[in-house]
């Protein structure tokens, strides 16, 4: 059974910078969209950054210009580089990736059409 493992994340103060991994468990040779999304207590989760097949990735607004979302795809390993962190992105961050969309990350994904969701990793940043 395939399944994303991540790695990374912890605490930095704000306007530190963190990386967070995760890497699908088995290879698949169908096209991966994969992405990141971030939860905290007492809001929706939300989607934060999801790159395609292509390598062509976007961004929330909220992280646009801080967070770069990369991919290794001979690995099936996604990165998320956060810089310029402050308080607000503290959350449970997840990662998450799906074939069911032939590689493409439209955003009218829903939390049902993604496959795979790591098991998530704490991004703290104090003030």
């Amino acid at each position: 059974q395939r399944q994303l493992l991540e790695s990374g994340g912890g605490s930095v103060q704000a306007g530190g910078s963190l990386w967070v991994s995760c890497v699908l468990s088995q290879s698949t040779y169908a096209k991966l969209c994969m992405g990141w999304f971030r939860q905290t207590p007492g809001k929706e989760r939300e989607r934060v950054a999801t790159i395609e097949a292509s390598g062509h990735a976007s961004y929330s607004d909220v992280v646009e210009g801080r967070f770069t979302c990369s991919r290794d795809s001979a690995k099936n390993t996604l990165y998320l580089r956060m810089t310029s962190l402050t308080p607000e992105d503290t959350g449970m961050y997840y990662c998450a990736a799906t074939t069911r969309s032939g590689g493409y990350c439209y955003t009218t994904l829903g939390d049902h059409d993604w496959e795979y969701w790591g098991q998530g990793t704490q991004v703290t940043v104090s003030s």
